[in-house]
């Protein structure tokens, strides 16, 4: 009580101070920055809405810094100013950066039409060949020669969708643009961001999202869409209760293009590799910084792949990435000490915007300083709670290593001998394993690292635990399943989840609140804690190609082997190495009917049950490929 006491007059103590701060920097903006909304025209005719903060101050030449979105630049009034004094962004201001905001075409008050991930034009012959690389050279180019007192350098950076136009300015061979940070960037939403992972889709957020954002926007507009009516504000009763995903087209309705285009594509085709960017990804010229979270529910994939594509694709470009331990645009918020129950021991959020993103704009747009000090891979490992600086990503010193699933709940990294040895559980449509132990409206942003011990206990969730560690055990890179499974079906989901099982004396000390910080529970039992490191999923019917989807031979013994996003974690001494196997993911991912079939056409009757085997003997051996740093 004491202890709570004390926190909560911590809280109030600052808080007048935070205030007055707030209102003390608004007024520094107000005084010294104008705006201007102006339309910016394309080369096809098409004029795009543009949000313009200029300094005052006309003594030197100003660096510009843009964002291009289609979540909107709002608030539209050359009265009413974007708050950049609640967030780090103020420093650019500081610095007297002209900051540039823009609507993407056939988005909110700009013209034209807009495509979602709009394709890559590899070769414009004419000015009807536009993209959003095109766009942001058009912009670019408007801005340099019109803008007054900027100094002809450009930066671009975004997060999430404006991560993706933000890879997509990299594109643009403005000579103007000598910086892009894709932050969380959408790059494959097929294979890892937001709205599948290897083909699983990811219902809750596509759902969730298409119903307001999906809606058509005939005309310019400063009003957004209305969302959808939930019946129910408990998440997996929804979704269950719903059913099969073509109940779901009935409820989006015909209006929202992109929902049919989802149903008409299944399978990796054509119209999803024209919208990867990655295919794209050569000779980019500017310096690139990618930048995401470990647990960032929506977009782990995109910075991690947008990196290691530029590396293997575009040798000469000056390419860097940074992760921390963060949710989906945490390390732009002012509090990176903690996720949901787990802490980091520091504000990794501040950390990264004064070491990191601050000096990379300042200095390829501002030219002050020497060059940053920014690694070429800047990397947060959880568990020993570090950043590492690191000539390359994977360290160099890394080394896979399986770590096998064996009888009796066991974890080993001796492969295991014998012969017909597997465990068995029912996987039931019907009843499927929940991603969070709670009922809740809107998809958590803390699952990433959520305790586990309520998947642990269920029947349909295997769970195989190591012994506790002799020493310390650092990964660095990405896992790899393997799984020997069989089914009594024709399709299956396989989840695999890696975690760190803390010992069951552990606790953290307490801690007081400070002036941007919202403190975890203190009352959370982390002794015995089942921290979700990785989890990752794949339908089984891509297990070999995600052109050309196979059903399983029932009974029959079968490889289902993938790639998960990286990891950069320390299993420390004491702790231990669990892994649990699952095939429903609710409502997280889309149930799988268990039956080979056209998932986003089926019905509600084509739902079974599997009794699903996952094998461990000689044979036939399970494991997860560890990327265990020596």
């Amino acid at each position: 009580m004491i202890t709570r006491l004390w926190m909560a007059l911590a809280i109030l103590l600052v808080f007048p101070a935070c205030v007055k701060a707030v209102n003390e920097d608004s007024v520094w903006v107000m005084e010294h920055y104008t705006k201007k909304e102006i339309y910016i025209p394309m080369r096809d005719g098409t004029r795009l809405f543009t949000s313009i903060y200029a300094p005052k101050d006309n003594s030197e030449k100003h660096p510009i810094l843009m964002s291009r979105t289609p979540y909107s630049c709002a608030p539209y009034g050359v009265d009413k100013f974007k708050p950049y004094w609640r967030s780090y962004v103020l420093n650019y201001l500081k610095q007297g950066y002209i900051m540039v905001t823009q609507d993407v075409r056939g988005r909110w008050m700009s013209e034209g039409t807009f495509v979602d991930v709009r394709p890559y034009v590899t070769t414009k012959k004419a000015k009807k060949d536009i993209d959003e690389a095109s766009d942001t050279y058009d912009t670019i180019d408007w801005l340099v020669k019109n803008q007054e007192n900027n100094n002809g350098r450009v930066g671009v950076f975004g997060i999430s969708y404006p991560g993706f136009y933000s890879t997509m300015a990299a594109l643009s061979a403005h000579p103007a643009l000598k910086a892009v940070s894709p932050q969380a960037p959408v790059t494959d939403w097929f294979q890892g961001d937001d709205f599948h992972h290897n083909g699983a889709f990811f219902i809750t957020d596509a759902f969730s999202f298409y119903t307001s954002f999906g809606k058509p926007r005939p005309q310019p507009t400063t009003v957004g869409p209305e969302g959808f009516e939930y019946y129910t504000h408990d998440n997996y009763k929804f979704y269950l209760e719903t059913g099969a995903l073509k109940n779901f087209a009935k409820l989006m309705g015909d209006s929202i293009a992109f929902w049919k285009d989802l149903y008409a594509h299944p399978n990796l085709d054509e119209w999803w590799k024209a919208r990867n960017v990655r295919n794209f990804l050569t000779n980019v010229q500017p310096a690139m910084l990618e930048v995401g979270g470990l647990f960032d529910a929506e977009d782990c994939f995109g910075a991690w792949n947008v990196y290691k594509t530029i590396e293997k694709q575009s040798h000469n470009t000056n390419n860097r990435i940074v992760m921390g331990p963060w949710y989906h645009g945490q390390w732009a918020s002012k509090d990176g000490t903690h996720l949901g129950n787990v802490r980091f021991d520091s504000n990794t959020s501040e950390w990264y915007q004064q070491n990191v993103e601050f000096p990379f704009f300042e200095y390829y747009l501002h030219g002050k300083g020497n060059e940053p000090d920014i690694a070429e891979a800047t990397i947060f490992f959880t568990g020993e709670n570090q950043w590492k600086k690191l000539k390359q990503w994977p360290p160099a010193d890394m080394q896979p290593q399986p770590v096998y699933m064996e009888a009796n709940g066991k974890l080993g990294f001796t492969k295991p001998g014998g012969s017909n040895s597997f465990s068995e559980y029912v996987s039931d449509p019907a009843k499927p394993v929940p991603y969070v132990d709670a009922v809740h409206f809107s998809r958590t942003i803390s699952y990433m690292t959520d305790d586990q011990r309520f998947a642990a206990r269920r029947p349909d969730v295997l769970a195989f635990e190591s012994d506790a560690l002799p020493h310390d055990v650092t990964l660095a890179g990405p896992l790899v399943a393997d799984l020997v499974v069989s089914t009594t079906g024709t399709d299956a989901d396989f989840v695999v989840k890696l975690i760190d099982v803390f010992p069951d004396d552990f606790s953290y000390e307490p801690e007081a609140a400070t002036e941007h910080r919202r403190l975890p529970s203190s009352t959370y039992p982390m002794g015995g804690y089942q921290m979700l490191v990785r989890g990752e999923i794949m339908r089984g019917k891509f297990r070999n190609s995600f052109e050309k989807p196979e059903p399983f031979v029932p009974g029959q013994p079968t490889e289902v082997k993938y790639t998960m996003p990286d990891v950069a974690h320390t299993f420390k001494k004491g702790h231990k190495i669990m892994i649990q196997v699952q095939s429903t993911w609710f409502p997280l991912v889309d149930r799988n009917p268990q039956v080979f079939t056209d998932i986003y056409h089926c019905d509600d009757k084509d739902f079974k049950k599997a009794t699903i085997h996952l094998y461990h003997d000689a044979a036939h051996a399970s494991s997860v490929l560890l990327p265990v740093v020596k």
